[in-house]
């Protein structure tokens, strides 16, 4: 499949990997097709990538759901889903999930690259990504509520993590708009920069993560993602561990 057929693309550039929505006649609005793709980005991806860099091309990071699509009557439809019983629409949605799960990955750093609109899906596969750089210009809104629906594409938890329980719950449940920097102000965005220096924000970003060792930072992400579940007895013990592997592999001892 190619980008002119799925609507995004993979591009490496040695430890840098970018996905790219490329519908911005559209404004990137997303498809089923568009999460097949990119789920199948994470088995494409070359062993030395260490950053994924996630943007959209255009005025919009992306627009949300491609409505033509999901109002029409063909496969990945609201009709065609509708059809399905309760468990196999609730594989299909998990299928559709792994678009935007694997950006979690622990041996990568996801950086969103987010300006114009991000709204619904666009929303989502931003939280999705561990980073955000907004250009001045974004809006952002978890839309879906609007079409009578509910956020599915894993960025719920993220959100929660991000804003708490009550802030997340008024941005689902109106669907407003925010600007880039409401988003900044309740911890969204990692960094809010003009317009025309997104990319050298984002690269310069990758540059510093890149600057580190790699198997630091991999210990780094997991002990920092999973500190919210961990008690803190549980997370001290998981610092220790982690400690010891870096130690014993830096003098040559590890596994």
């Amino acid at each position: 499949m190619t980008a002119e057929t799925t609507g995004v693309r993979l591009d490496c550039d040695g430890p840098v990997a970018t996905v790219t929505l490329c519908r911005p006649d559209v404004l990137n609005a997303q498809t089923p097709a568009m999460w097949r793709a990119m789920s199948d980005f994470s088995r494409d991806l070359p062993g030395d990538v260490r950053v994924v860099v996630v943007r959209g091309e255009g005025r919009a990071f992306s627009a949300g759901l491609d409505l033509a699509v999901a109002g029409a009557t063909g496969p990945g439809s609201f009709a065609e889903l509708a059809t399905l019983s309760e468990a196999e629409c609730a594989d299909r949605i998990a299928d559709y999930q792994g678009g935007f799960t694997w950006l979690h990955r622990p041996d990568v750093i996801s950086i969103a690259a987010v300006q114009g609109h991000a709204i619904g899906a666009g929303f989502q596969l931003a939280l999705a990504c561990d980073l955000r750089v907004l250009a001045a210009d974004a809006k952002l809104s978890m839309a879906e509520v609007t079409l009578g629906l509910v956020p599915d594409l894993a960025g719920t938890r993220r959100l929660v993590e991000l804003v708490g329980y009550s802030r997340a719950l008024e941005i689902c449940a109106t669907g407003r708009r925010m600007d880039a920097a409401e988003a900044d102000r309740i911890g969204l965005a990692t960094l809010v920069v003009p317009n025309d220096e997104l990319d050298a924000a984002v690269r310069d970003l990758s540059a510093g993560l890149l600057a580190n060792n790699r198997d630091a930072i991999v210990e780094i992400k997991a002990l920092l993602a999973g500190a919210v579940g961990r008690s803190h007895a549980e997370q001290q013990r998981a610092e220790r561990e982690a400690q010891t592997r870096r130690i014993r592999d830096l003098a040559g001892r590890g596994e």
